[in-house]
């Protein structure tokens, strides 16, 4: 049986991987602030964007040595990740040249690299 495809499980199967981190960019106003509207495809040209992170792969990969000594041990997965700053909530502020655009399911999304984020904001209560 096959799951209907929601706003809320339409991602579940997509896999970000490595250091990148998958965007959905932030709806921005067709005003400039003095009152002259503007077309989506100059505003898509800016060389920096926004977005909110939708989801983030494992970071960076790292080779783990292998031990003669643990030779007794289960077979473990050969690579271990650093882990990016980046995380799945954050609006971030991303440079245009390093992003990849992608529609998925009629939405548009931008695959980018860790090192193409100049900046994050995260949500969360200072006093936990």
């Amino acid at each position: 049986m096959r799951t209907q495809l929601t706003a809320e499980n339409k991602l579940k199967n997509i896999i970000v991987v490595g250091d990148r981190v998958l965007i959905r960019p932030k709806a921005e106003s067709e005003k400039t602030s003095s009152g002259i509207y503007l077309p989506p495809g100059v505003q898509e040209k800016e060389k920096i964007q926004t977005g909110y992170i939708v989801k983030a792969g494992p970071g960076y990969p790292i080779p783990v040595s292998a031990d003669e000594d643990d030779a007794w041990k289960q077979e473990e997965e050969k690579v271990k990740y650093i882990p990016l700053q980046a995380k799945a909530g954050d609006l971030a502020i991303f440079l245009q040249k390093g992003a990849f655009e992608v529609v998925y399911e009629g939405e548009k999304y931008f695959i980018v690299p860790q090192s193409s984020i100049l900046m994050l904001e995260r949500e969360e209560d200072l006093f936990d």
